[in-house]
């Protein structure tokens, strides 16, 4: 079975490679940036050409969709750059072809923050996507960058949807009737995302899941069948959000950049001084089959559990990391 994680957050060693190979995975949406300028994500780049030099055995590129299967023919895990914030290219159109030069596949317009180019979850108000966001949401769509809308507020999403000549993708939440969190995305935003053939990565962040760390597999099968009902079975796919081997350092870095002096706390936590734990069942890329074999034991067809694990991530980055036209 061809499994895709559309979103992952690790400081990775020889070893999590290795669990993410033994986890059956064929390819993996890497972070390579939050708030970083564009000098620093070059270096977080020239790190991670550094990691397909010393473990080339086991990683590799992806630039296109073919290199997904090529990795999974030879055993291999693809590694797609993505970014979660917009910080990169900072004020210059220029820097989405020169960065998609990179190879870098996904960019998300906001990291929970107000941005150059649209409004994040965490804001008060929304004032959708902005004139330099219309520019690079086309900028994108010519050299094939997919739009991400994870951490991006209510209007700005629909409104990207509705400007994006391309299907978008929200590749890490879930919905927000089965849980209320800052991120998590309403049926309106669900199922114009599904309408416009866009994609949702359902995410094991225990800050996204019913019940916290406790929310049961049967639950989270349960919501992917719900979702599939609304969204359709071919818009849906897995983007565990999954965070590992990062101190606690880390976590206040990632919430709070350099835009406030005190922490950012972030939703659904109190002041937590660690990580939140995994639920038991997700607890590292290993545990992918516990997903497919819940997904059985709910009822669904083994067609569609394979389109659910990666099939339609598959599809969705074979169309989206092209040129358009």
């Amino acid at each position: 079975m061809l499994i895709i994680d559309a979103l992952q957050y690790v400081n990775w060693t020889r070893p999590l490679f290795e669990e993410a190979k033994a986890g059956g995975v064929s390819a993996i949406h890497v972070t390579i940036a939050y708030w970083e300028n564009t000098r620093d994500t070059l270096e977080n780049i020239g790190d991670w050409r550094q990691r397909f030099s010393d473990h080339g055995d086991i990683i590799m590129p992806v630039r296109s969709g073919a290199d997904i299967l090529q990795a999974q023919s030879e055993g291999k895990i693809g590694i797609i750059f993505g970014f979660q914030n917009c910080s990169p290219i900072e004020d210059d159109l220029r820097m989405v072809e020169t960065l998609h030069q990179q190879g870098v596949r996904i960019m998300q317009l906001t990291y929970n923050n107000q941005t150059l180019l649209a409004t994040g979850c965490y804001e008060t108000g929304d004032s959708g996507v902005t004139r330099f966001g219309r520019e690079v949401i086309k900028e994108m769509n010519r050299v094939g960058m997919v739009i991400d809308m994870s951490h991006s507020a209510e209007h700005s999403t629909l409104q990207a949807i509705e400007l994006s000549s391309r299907p978008i993708a929200i590749t890490h939440a879930n919905p927000l009737r089965w849980h209320k969190a800052l991120r998590n995305k309403s049926d309106d935003v669900l199922r114009a995302l599904g309408e416009s053939g866009g994609m949702l990565g359902f995410s094991m962040y225990p800050f996204h899941l019913n019940n916290g760390p406790d929310c049961t597999l049967d639950d989270f099968c349960g919501m992917i069948i719900d979702t599939a009902e609304l969204m359709g079975i071919d818009r849906i796919g897995i983007g565990s959000d999954l965070c590992q081997n990062w101190g606690y350092e880390t976590l206040e870095w990632m919430r709070s950049g350099k835009w406030t002096f005190k922490p950012d706390y972030g939703e659904g936590s109190a002041k937590n001084a660690d990580w939140p734990r995994q639920p038991d069942w997700f607890s590292s890329s290993k545990d992918f089959g516990n997903i497919a074999s819940g997904l059985k034991d709910k009822g669904m067809a083994q067609g569609d559990i394979e389109k659910v694990m990666g099939l339609n991530w598959l599809n969705f980055f074979t169309a989206g990391f092209g040129p358009e036209g």
